[in-house]
């Protein structure tokens, strides 16, 4: 269903509030100057044992003027919506810029390389909205809640589950954007993050585990939580009687297994090992501070061999009802899809225009997002995921192809150090699998390797009927820091003779 965007939104002075910044840094000297107004409406309800815990409904109003003078960054926010505050704010932008510029240049040579290009964009003008039909915030808090309760009080009825927790995030985003080139955008996204956990206690032994939906952030309405991209009903049903056998598990013998990973799973190993490796700013070095820099330097670009030949991901800012979806970024670069590992050889980055033109990169592929209108761009993820065989086979089919190995499902924990390299990674659930058969539960599993040695293990892609597009709300980046939401697609995958941890009891 086409969606318009929010009329209230459009009845703000978007044009003249823009005009008056915009005139105001031309009037100044900026050789760059863009507007963004945003408004991010933001609930979130949480639900303890059926009943209503939390119940946030917030909305963030406001603007930025960023711009390019002397060679150098400038930016400033605000929040009245006169135009004489707009042209205030555009001059608190500028001044900043200036001052970055006499710093740089007290710096000399280094300062001097250092200087603002960006790389160019075509010139754009229209208004996108995201995939959905039904806004969330059209419908009412209460039956909301209604549903959250209904689905905690099932879970609750259910022999062997102590207590769930419910929670539901809903986002509705709108954005104007504006710049000297002349580009303006109008935008608005719909996302939501519903869950549920089950937990379950062992009341003689004092143990206990729990166990989580796997149905994934979207960027989608209200309908999918009435069915629409997920079996609600079918996974709530069967959560009881696997969290029961979870309970019952053996703890894992350590050693190496073949490892079949679950869509489920697989999207977060994605994001942490090739997703933040792949961000050409840690490539470069310039983000060290917040989660680290990345293994995969530019100057291997071309030549690294990240995995086996099967690997093929890309980045996507056009994917139907992923995260990070756009129309255009923050810096008005268009939407697009790119390869970053073609053939198991590492073959792009994702690029604001900063990092393309200084790295030699004809055009930035659209990476540029603040997370609210008082932060400044700063180049983030893009949905990236790993390609299905478009002939590969089913999840059941790859089982069968393991002798000794366990299938993961559903993501838990992470760690990865500071250059993307070492990493482990738990689940939701682990199953032993014997002879191409699955064999029960176990406990206390989790899987650790290096990325390049991980990916180059990589020895089957599961076929289009096994893809599903998984990610979070919670991406983390820069300082201060901002948080960014963002889509991984993947199939179920085999990987050979991986290296299983045992994270509790022995073995």
């Amino acid at each position: 269903m086409a969606h318009e965007v929010d009329p209230s939104f459009l009845a703000l002075p978007l044009r003249a509030l823009a005009d008056a910044a915009l005139a105001r840094a031309r009037a100044l000297g900026a050789q760059h100057a863009d507007f963004r107004l945003e408004r991010v409406r933001d609930a979130v309800l949480r639900l303890r044992d059926a009943r209503p815990s939390t119940s946030l409904d917030t909305t963030d109003l406001g603007y930025a003027v960023r711009v390019v003078h002397g060679g150098a960054w400038g930016f400033a926010s605000g929040v009245d919506l006169s135009m004489d505050a707009a042209a205030r704010v555009a001059s608190r932008a500028v001044e900043m810029a200036r001052l970055s510029a006499r710093i740089a240049a007290a710096s000399g040579p280094a300062g001097e390389r250092e200087r603002v290009e960006l790389a160019p964009e075509p010139v754009h003008e229209g208004v996108w909205v995201s995939s959905y039909e039904t806004d969330p915030f059209e419908v009412p808090e209460r039956e909301r809640t209604a549903l959250l309760a209904e689905w905690s009080a099932g879970l609750l009825a259910a022999d062997g589950v102590a207590h769930v927790d419910a929670g539901l995030t809903c986002v509705r985003e709108n954005k104007f954007y504006a710049d000297t080139a002349g580009t303006v955008t109008t935008q608005q996204r719909v996302r939501l993050h519903p869950q549920l956990t089950a937990v379950a206690v062992d009341r003689t032994t004092g143990e206990f585990d729990s166990m989580r939906t796997l149905a994934p952030p979207v960027g989608r309405g209200w309908e999918y939580l009435r069915g629409t991209g997920w079996d609600w009903a079918g996974e709530l049903e069967r959560i009881p009687e696997l969290l029961a056998e979870k309970m019952r598990a053996p703890s894992v013998r350590a050693g190496q297994y073949d490892l079949v990973v679950d869509p489920s799973n697989l999207w977060l190993t994605i994001h942490e090992s090739v997703g933040h490796a792949t961000e050409l700013d840690r490539a470069l070095g310039y983000e060290a501070a917040y989660a680290g820099t990345s293994f995969a330097t530019f100057d291997r670009l071309g030549t690294l061999r990240y995995g086996s030949e099967l690997m093929h991901v890309t980045g996507d800012r056009t994917a139907e009802h992923g995260l990070a979806t756009v129309g255009w970024d923050d810096e008005g670069v268009a939407a697009q899809s790119w390869d970053l590992v073609r053939e198991g050889t590492l073959v792009g980055y994702q690029l604001d225009r900063g990092t393309a033109r200084l790295s030699g990169f004809e055009r930035s592929n659209g990476c540029a997002y603040a997370d609210s209108p008082a932060h400044v761009p700063v180049q983030r993820m893009a949905n990236v995921s790993l390609r299905p065989d478009p002939g590969g086979l089913s999840t059941e089919d790859l089982i069968g192809g393991v002798d000794r190995g366990v299938y993961v499902v559903g993501d838990r924990s992470w760690s990865i150090d500071q250059q993307r390299y070492n990493f482990q990674f738990t689940g939701q659930r682990f199953y032993r699998v014997e002879k191409g058969r699955l064999a029960g539960q176990l406990r206390d599993v989790a899987y650790q390797g290096t990325t390049p040695s991980f990916w180059r293990s990589l020895e089957k892609v599961g076929g289009p009927q096994t893809y599903v597009l998984g990610g979070a709300f919670n991406c983390g980046k820069g300082q201060p820091g901002q948080v960014a939401s963002v889509s991984h697609g993947c199939p179920t995958a085999l990987f050979r003779g991986v290296n299983i941890l045992n994270t509790g009891r022995q073995g």
